[in-house]
């Protein structure tokens, strides 16, 4: 039955259902990204064991966690519990059960999508924060904005790497491109800054988290779609697991 919703190659994403303190110092629940490997007769699914940093990450057996699943239905959520892990063929997989009702899912802005897009950002005034938010336009001169590079991009903001920091809390101004059915768009953003911080080993390149402000729907949706495209295309490409 869960054949219908759910197939082999479909990304997903495990979150672990108690709070842990993560790499910044802050305490939250950790998300891992991997995928289905296969589905047995029983209904139980084979997921790729996640990795960080090239190395795999060994999820508890039984432990619970809360999935999404990205397939080509849409997107579905359901609680999962770990019951063994083995190697088949090579790869490392974690064997779970479905302990949740599986249901269709739409808040698709917190899937994060890896990818590596030119970027340009500075903090805003406060009186262009204002304009942002009664939906005013103006000018923007690439003079005092700095260079950084997108590494990851969700409906909801955006994680990128520049040699400047900014101060958590501001709101700031992002300016960058994304190829959405082969049509270059344009972006120009207000972005909140959640988490500023130097790279470990690299001096002077910060991460910086931000989630994105006074965003209209079609624009979530343009770059909730560019996410969509891309995951294809790497599906097609053979880069789905």
């Amino acid at each position: 039955m869960i054949e219908k919703f759910i197939s082999p190659g479909d990304k997903i994403e495990l979150k672990s259902t108690v709070s842990v303190v993560l790499p910044d110092g802050t305490e939250g629940v950790k998300t891992y990204r991997s995928s289905v490997y296969d589905i047995q007769d029983d209904g139980r699914l084979e997921l790729v064991m996640p990795m960080e940093q090239t190395k795999l990450v060994l999820l508890p057996v039984d432990g619970e966690y809360d999935v999404c699943f990205f397939s080509h239905g849409g997107m579905y959520r359901a609680d999962v519990r770990i019951v063994d892990r083995q190697k088949i063929n090579g790869t490392y997989i974690l064997v779970v059960e479905i302990i949740s009702n599986l249901h269709k899912y739409q808040r698709r802005e917190y899937y994060r999508f890896n990818c590596i897009v030119d970027m340009m950002a500075r903090e805003m005034s406060s009186q262009e924060v204002d304009a942002f938010a009664k939906g005013l336009t103006f000018i923007v001169s690439d003079d005092n904005m700095a260079r950084g590079v997108i590494v990851d991009i969700s409906g909801g903001g955006t994680r990128f790497v520049s040699r400047q920091k900014f101060n958590e809390g501001s709101i700031i101004l992002m300016s960058f491109c994304l190829s959405i059915v082969d049509n270059e768009r344009s972006f120009l953003l207000a972005a909140k800054v959640v988490y500023s911080g130097e790279i470990e080993n690299r001096e002077n390149e910060y991460e910086n988290r931000v989630k994105f402000e006074f965003i209209d729907t079609m624009t979530r949706e343009e770059i909730i779609k560019y996410i969509f495209d891309e995951e294809r295309k790497n599906r097609k490409n053979g880069k789905g697991r």
